[in-house]
């Protein structure tokens, strides 16, 4: 039986002239930003948003990763580190998901990340909200359909992000705005990027959190995210939501991809990479985002935001 073949997007393939340059809120200076990017496992960071990342955090802003799975049912690329695979190891991955916790440490500091944690932990962990048994949300895995798209594996663990309920995953994610109280918060489309189920739970996840996140809490203190960012997956060349192409730091990028060496390799030049399927993707410090929520007076150039 003939395999599909993956198809992923390719970054920076429809940029309008119109698109803004940069993802700040008007008048916030880089160095007195705060940007949280909420992803799905270790790497997802580093492939879909690492240039933007790395590009903010070398001008001063303070950037945090959320990660809401360790990424325990990746696929491991070197033959000497294929028996962390949760098949080989029998373990349902936890000895993967702790050695990627390691790349991940390595990436995050290529990158520049001035903090990062994990959905459970704090603070990203609401006490009055329940977690599975594990501590946190697990890798729910994913199967290629025919069209070349993601989907849902069919054996995913009780444990993992897409068995959550989402309300009370996304009270763990708004716990760690409250407490970040980011000027931005970036995270994937409705499509996931190329359909992963972990990527769309955690879209859904995030755009939940926003609006728990605006809600009163204790004293009456209230606040809301100005503006919400997704990474944009497959170019729709009729959408009508702004758009922001951030031409990020090639050199950070592609550091803190190559700190995740069990799921990906870069070729000699570094301008492709290829996962555990082979599929060579073309590298890309441009990055172009959707407008999710927020308004960035779109009539107004942010001060130092593309610098």
């Amino acid at each position: 039986m003939t395999q599909p073949v993956p198809q992923y997007p390719e970054q920076g393939a429809l940029v309008r002239e119109d698109a803004l340059p940069g993802l700040l809120p008007s008048g916030v200076r880089p160095e007195d930003a705060r940007l949280l990017f909420v992803h799905a496992h270790p790497d997802d960071e580093s492939i879909a948003t690492g240039a933007t990342m790395g590009h903010y955090a070398r001008l001063g802003a303070q950037v945090v990763l959320l990660t809401m799975t360790r990424g325990e049912r990746g696929e491991v690329v070197p033959e000497p580190l294929r028996h962390l695979e949760a098949e080989r190891a029998g373990d349902g991955g936890t000895a993967l998901g702790l050695y990627r916790v390691g790349e991940l440490d390595d990436a995050a500091a290529a990158l520049g990340v001035a903090d990062r944690f994990f959905a459970g932990e704090p603070p990203a962990r609401d006490g009055s909200a329940e977690l599975p048994a594990t501590g946190g949300y697990t890798d729910s895995g994913m199967t290629w359909g025919a069209d070349g798209r993601a989907g849902p594996a069919e054996d995913s663990s009780p444990h993992s992000l897409t068995a959550a309920d989402p309300g009370t995953a996304a009270a763990h994610v708004a716990a760690a705005v409250r407490a970040v109280r980011p000027h931005v918060l970036v995270t994937y489309d409705d499509d996931g990027g190329y359909g992963h189920p972990d990527h769309v739970r955690t879209h859904e996840v995030a755009v939940r959190a926003v609006a728990l996140a605006a809600r009163p809490g204790a004293g009456g203190d209230t606040w809301s995210v100005p503006l919400v960012w997704a990474a944009e997956g497959e170019p729709r060349p009729g959408d009508p939501r702004p758009q922001a192409a951030v031409h990020g730091s090639a050199e950070r990028k592609r550091a803190a991809m190559a700190a995740h060496a069990t799921q990906l390799v870069l070729d000699a030049d570094g301008t492709r990479f290829a996962l555990s399927n082979g599929v060579w993707q073309p590298f890309s410090a441009l990055e172009t985002y959707r407008l999710l929520g927020g308004d960035r007076r779109q009539d107004e150039r942010p001060a130092g935001d593309a610098a």
